[in-house]
């Protein structure tokens, strides 16, 4: 959980000197955020039902491997399109490792302390949130842009060797209490966002044609998910509990904390080094944000 989250965040402050050294513009380098979290988003969900389908333990382990070797892809990366590909791949990973974190607390931990070990997975997201622009800033300053990405190299490997060591095994038997994966949801909902996604980067602030056509594809896209989750057997979100006022108040609340956060996280480090001149190191400074 902490290091999915780190990736979250960690790459944020590094954004303003990876647009000078690639030559990209800000509408171009922010997709080195937004691909890892369109994986995020996408997957979450599906993810734990492919884990029942394949064996928790066997997709968490494969995730880390995808995740630290995605974090190699980045480091090494010689242009802008590469990074963004492999920042999709840590992303994917990352979602993996994300639910499927939650799912062992489920398998594992006791029903009396669930609540205890939910919370300690909630500190370690807050926790990785929080370092990742302040490690990522001293780490520019030190050893270049590549070190925010080559830093999840060691911390990867140990994950994997204590989740090795010490999750439980996978049961042998197949799990019939949960539905199959939802390829068509997870499809559209990948399809929906990206194309939002870049109707808001590709336009560059202006209403024009692409950017017109890109919101219709998004919001069409949106009402194809809806039609599909209503009338697919395991769903990725059971539309009826938006039925519950207090559930969408709270996810509604939930979107727009979010967006705010991502939003200052992506734009703020331009701000501090562009228009104030701050340099990396400075930049990731808690006092400075």
């Amino acid at each position: 959980m902490l290091l999915s989250s780190l990736g979250t965040s960690i790459a944020n402050v590094g954004l303003p000197t990876l647009a000078q050294a690639f030559g990209a513009s800000f509408q171009e380098v922010q997709w080195i955020v937004l691909a890892y979290l369109l994986a995020i988003t996408t997957l979450i969900v599906s993810v734990g039902r492919l884990g029942d389908i394949t064996g928790r333990r066997r997709l968490l382990l494969g995730g880390i491997v995808l995740f630290t070797a995605a974090s190699v892809l980045c480091g090494a990366a010689p242009a802008l399109c590469l990074l963004i590909v492999a920042r999709a791949l840590q992303g994917v990973g990352a979602a993996i490792m994300m639910a499927l974190t939650m799912a062992f607390v489920a398998e594992t931990v006791p029903k009396e302390k669930t609540g205890s070990a939910m919370g300690l997975l909630g500190t370690m997201s807050a926790i990785g949130t929080a370092l990742g622009p302040s490690l990522g800033g001293m780490l520019i300053a030190g050893f270049g842009w590549r070190a925010i990405f080559l830093v999840n190299v060691p911390l990867g490997i140990l994950t994997f060797l204590l989740a090795l060591r010490h999750l439980p095994v996978d049961r042998t038997e197949p799990r019939t209490d949960r539905g199959g994966f939802d390829a068509l949801g997870t499809l559209l909902l990948a399809l929906t966002l990206a194309a939002y996604a870049l109707a808001m980067t590709l336009g560059r602030g202006g209403p024009g044609s692409l950017t017109l056509a890109l919101l219709l594809a998004a919001a069409l896209g949106a009402g194809l998910f809806v039609l599909a989750e209503a009338r697919a057997a395991s769903p990725l979100i059971r539309l009826a509990m938006f039925r519950n006022l207090v559930l969408s108040a709270g996810l509604a609340t939930s979107a727009l904390v979010s967006t705010v956060m991502m939003a200052t996280l992506v734009v703020g480090p331009f701000y501090l080094s562009r228009a104030l001149g701050l340099d990396a190191a400075l930049v990731g400074l808690p006092c400075c944000r």
